[in-house]
């Protein structure tokens, strides 16, 4: 007697090979047949799904995401979960909700909605706070989550839970270190899977000042790789300066040394792709070979497709972090309005973020290209969809278009939603796309799911893509789309028997149609717990998802079933050998 009989699909097994017709038997939450078609039909089934016209393939594994927060109000972790997303790993970039302390929880909170764009008032009223050790927070989520997932321990919260305010501003001693190893310890036996960290300029708390683990010393972020490869099962994550645009010869060889010294891979996000920039693929994936030198193994992630950013003059957002930009966008709305209204201060303005200085987010300078998207006043009816170039030129004002966006924004005090036309879409920067899918330095993921939640949107990344190969720019097969989602982040973090369909594996599964298989454009919804917004994007094509043998989607909609598991090293996860791969 079969729990689930899947019939009449094209089966992609997740390994990468061609795609085959097969029938599938589901018992006890794993796969236990797949057979030849019909090879089936003497069994009976408690769930018979008709896949005829139909793929069916592994289930997405998302390898960087947020939900740490989002989890204890929404376990179905939307919209990841239609999107055919059955495992991932939270608590990347050094960030985590446990351990804490109480007396530490107002600061996380304020951290955590300015560095990840999670509503200050969604995590004031959706979190219970009521957790101490990392055991602890896990036991709030087992048994109650849609979604596997594995969490990572955080620098910042190992620090802060050991070190307190001082965390900020200050390198640990020698006893701190070991304190905060001995901690370590504990939330991997726990069920951690590892340790994240973050030392990017861009990652600053809720004062405004570095968050804790950016000051951390080279020794100490050792000590913390060292104790992670005492443990079965585990893998690091990173963050570093240069992973926005070029990584300095120190910073290859930090993270070069933090994977040497745990024996672990660490993976980093995310890895963009210019044709401006030819040689930054090359440059950032140059790291794994001096990993490989030491006996370690550096993994870039990055995103096989343009995520759209929402942005505005009135939340925190990556113009903040445009040379001098966050001193006025920081200030009150009355004061940062009047200072708008200032030409020379306009002019400064934009020289900065034109300028050298502005780095990576120069990118950001090309004004005339905003498109304008949601707006809030009488003023501005009618402009949405419009692109700033367009709306200068009708009002004879051609030479100005940072100048008449800032109109634009003013007229809706400053809530106007702005949508930057992405200058990497042209043909030779997703050729080189394909050769960075192609490298095994190289891994699809960066989506940041469940953060910066009113900004953007990379949940879908998995359905898009599929979208893209089958009927869009078709640059890779199919099967080689679903092995890059499937099997290679599966293999990476060491999940046992996940990412593949196989005989005696869990039975994470997605069934879509070729067809129709794609995401619905974001949109803006407000049911985050105290009234505050979020992005977020429907799926098409989504006829079936399950999660150890549960349907959990069915017809692009979430069933309410909560199959998932806590992964937790040593358990759901095996040792991966940094020589190889």
């Amino acid at each position: 007697m079969l729990d689930v009989r899947i019939t009449g699909g094209t089966l992609i097994d997740g390994t990468g090979g061609p795609a085959r017709p097969a029938d599938i038997g589901i018992t006890g939450g794993r796969i236990t047949a797949v057979t030849e078609p019909g090879g089936l039909a003497g069994e009976s089934a408690t769930t018979d799904i008709d896949a005829r016209g139909l793929m069916v393939c592994p289930g997405f594994v998302d390898p960087h995401t947020h939900y740490d927060a989002q989890l204890m109000w929404d376990p179905f972790a939307t919209p990841s979960n239609v999107h055919g997303v059955t495992s991932m790993i939270a608590g990347n970039c050094g960030f985590t909700l446990a351990p804490i302390k109480p007396e530490d929880a107002d600061y996380t909170r304020r951290m955590m909605a300015k560095v990840e764009g999670m509503p200050l008032a969604a995590l004031e009223h959706g979190v219970t706070w009521d957790w101490h050790t990392f055991g602890e927070y896990l036991d709030r989520l087992d048994d109650r989550i849609a979604i596997n997932t594995g969490f990572l321990v955080g620098h910042c919260a190992l620090r802060r839970y050991v070190m307190g305010p001082a965390s900020v501003g200050n390198e640990a001693s020698p006893e701190q270190i070991e304190a905060m190893v001995a901690l370590l310890h504990e939330c991997i036996d726990a069920g951690g899977l590892g340790f994240s960290t973050t030392l990017s300029r861009t990652h600053s708390d809720g004062d405004g000042q570095p968050v804790a683990s950016r000051w951390a010393s080279k020794e100490e972020l050792l000590a913390f790789c060292e104790a992670v490869g005492q443990h079965e099962g585990t893998t690091l994550e990173g963050i570093v300066d240069g992973c926005l645009e070029y990584f300095s010869d120190d910073e290859i060889e930090l993270l070069a040394a933090m994977s040497a010294a745990a024996r672990r891979p660490i993976n980093w996000n995310v890895l963009t792709v210019d044709s401006k920039k030819p040689d930054q693929p090359e440059h950032q994936l140059a790291a794994a070979d001096r990993a490989r030198a030491l006996g370690g193994r550096v993994v870039a992630l990055t995103m096989p497709v343009q995520v759209p950013m929402n942005m505005s003059f009135l939340n925190f957002c990556a113009l903040n972090l445009l040379p001098g930009w966050g001193d006025i966008l920081g200030l009150p709305v009355p004061e940062r309005i009047a200072r708008l209204q200032d030409a020379d201060v306009r002019a400064g303005m934009l020289e900065r973020a034109q300028g050298p200085e502005a780095g990576v987010f120069g990118r950001l300078s090309d004004f005339a290209n905003y498109v304008i998207g949601d707006t809030y006043s009488a003023a501005n009816e009618g402009l949405k969809g419009r692109v700033v170039a367009d709306i200068a030129a009708e009002r004879g004002r051609a030479d100005d278009p940072f100048g008449v966006l800032i109109e634009i924004v003013i007229n809706d005090d400053l809530r106007t939603i702005l949508w930057p036309i992405p200058t990497d879409g042209d043909d030779a920067s997703w050729a080189l796309r394909k050769e960075v899918w192609d490298d095994p330095r190289a891994m699809l993921g960066g989506s940041d799911a469940g953060a910066h939640l009113d900004r953007m949107c990379g949940a879908p990344y998995t359905t898009r893509f599929l979208a893209d190969c089958l009927r869009g720019r078709q640059l890779t097969t199919v099967e080689r789309a679903v092995h890059m989602m499937t099997e290679v982040p599966a293999r990476l973090f060491g999940l046992r028997e996940r990412g593949r369909i196989e005989e005696g594996w869990w039975a994470d599964l997605v069934v879509f149609d070729p067809e129709t298989i794609g995401a619905e454009h974001a949109s803006l919804v407000n049911d985050l717990p105290g009234g505050t917004a979020r992005l977020t994007a429907a799926a098409n094509g989504v006829a079936r998802v399950l999660v150890n043998g549960v349907v959990t989607v069915a017809d692009n909609e979430a069933t309410g079933a909560t199959p998932g598991r806590i992964l937790r090293a040593g358990t759901d996860t095996e040792t991966v050998d940094t020589t190889k791969g």
